[in-house]
């Protein structure tokens, strides 16, 4: 097993992954920013190096103060969590390249998946669904109105580099298009530096699930089965639960095996998630996008499957078979995640602030993964993510009766928090029947 680990990344994943590391022997380095001194996180672990000033780019983004901090502590690995460098195929093959362990996906399927029209057209050639759309970025608007005459409206407009729900716009009509072509190739070419866009179908009603996968050490890919994301706003999500109440056990098994072959098509290793559309009129889904990475939500699937999946990231670097059977996996029970934002529960409008309060609910099947406790402050440079509330149960219903008095329990001061809008969301008929899809968010606004 690795010995030493370096986590570049902050607040709750970063407290998560060193969670796991200290309970498996392995010593802990953090690197933060001048801004985060004060967290758990930096204390927590056996070491913590300052790594720059609270802009990201400077700091969390910076490779060079990164790697100078991993040379300095002689850390053997390093760890990158999700958001900022974990998706960045350079800082792998550089991470790599200065002798370190890379926690993550190869370089190559990084590479392969950024670009999300490669990826569809790499996903198609391995027999994996995908939404009609371009198999090329659209170059200018003519050819962007061309395809989506071709499609059919109303269609996504995306940007090419993008992921996490960000760069993207619906158009109804060849107006709407001229005017989110423009919008979305702005943002992608200032966000991501390319400006590359895709036309692909817009589903108005339709539901977001993705599969949990593991590239093991052997070569073989795994599926830790669904998770249901369609709780969002602005295309971002706010609840996760594992499994998805509109999946039957054949829809299951076709979207596990479809999650296999995207993996198997990149030879994908370590932790990575398939996400994609299910139309639930019809029961067909299309692939979306490969996360190359830990996700935010993957709690609800280690509950559901009783594995840490962060442990089984370290196993699979340092070339070691996972703890658990792939021949037997088997889910148990219902589990669900909330994402507890310094947000206007009304609007979801950043509101960050010092934390005057915050005391964390407890109990049976209950479990909170966070990045604060009182007395930090909840910057503005960085996700407005404070904590995840995560429940279980034996059934859907029982997971349901904790979330809600979890969330009644959890007592948040300072920053502004959407704590109510899970309470309000909790006694909703539309979620409770499970009979729900992304546009629910809207709809109780």
């Amino acid at each position: 097993m690795i010995e030493s680990l370096l986590v570049a990344n902050r607040g709750e994943i970063a407290r998560r992954i060193i969670r796991t590391g200290r309970r498996l022997g392995i010593r802990t380095i953090a690197v933060h920013s001048e801004a985060d001194g004060a967290l758990p996180f930096v204390t927590e672990a056996d070491e913590a190096v300052c790594v720059g000033p609270a802009n990201p780019a400077q700091s969390y983004r910076n490779v060079e103060a990164i790697l100078e901090a991993a040379r300095s502590t002689g850390a053997q690995a390093i760890h990158p969590g999700y958001g900022f460098l974990s998706e960045n195929a350079d800082f792998a093959r550089t991470v790599e390249r200065s002798g370190l362990i890379w926690v993550g996906p190869g370089a190559d399927a990084i590479t392969a998946m950024g670009d999300k029209i490669n990826a569809r057209n790499l996903m198609a050639a391995a027999g994996v669904p995908v939404a009609p759309g371009t198999t090329e970025p659209a170059a200018d608007l003519d050819a962007a109105v061309a395809a989506a005459a071709e499609i059919g409206y109303p269609v996504m407009v995306k940007a090419a580099a993008g992921g996490g729900g960000m760069g993207m716009g619906v158009a109804a009509d060849e107006a709407a298009l001229r005017t989110e072509y423009d919008k979305v190739r702005a943002f992608a070419e200032r966000m991501f530096g390319d400006g590359s866009v895709l036309i692909e179908r817009y589903f108005p009603r339709v539901r977001h699930v993705e599969v949990q996968i593991l590239g093991l050490a052997d070569g073989r890919v795994v599926a830790l089965g669904e998770r249901e994301c369609s709780v969002q706003r602005r295309n971002q999500k706010l609840v996760e639960e594992s499994p998805s109440p509109a999946v039957s056990p054949e829809l299951r098994e076709r979207f596990l095996a479809a999650a296999v072959r995207a993996g198997e098509a990149v030879n994908y290793r370590n932790a990575g998630t398939v996400e994609c559309l299910l139309d639930p009129s019809t029961q067909e889904f299309f692939f979306l996008e490969m996360n190359t990475r830990l996700q935010v939500e993957h709690p609800v699937t280690e509950y559901v499957y009783g594995v840490d999946l962060v442990e089984e990231q370290l196993r699979v670097a340092a070339g070691l078979a996972p703890t658990f059977d792939p021949d037997a996996l088997a889910p148990r029970g219902h589990a669900i995640e909330l994402r507890i934002n310094a947000e206007d529960p009304k609007r979801f409008l950043p509101g960050p602030g010092a934390i005057t309060t915050w005391n964390e609910p407890a109990g049976a099947g209950v479990r909170v993964d966070s990045g604060y406790v009182a007395g930090n402050t909840v910057t503005p440079f960085y996700d407005s993510l404070m904590a995840k509330l995560i429940v279980s149960g034996d059934t859907r219903e029982e997971a349901v009766e904790r979330a809600r008095a979890a969330v009644a329990q959890f007592e948040i001061a300072g920053p502004k928090c959407n704590l109510p809008f899970f309470a309000e969301l909790l006694e909703n008929p539309e979620f409770l029947s499970g009979d729900y899809d992304t546009g629910i968010v809207s709809r109780m606004r």
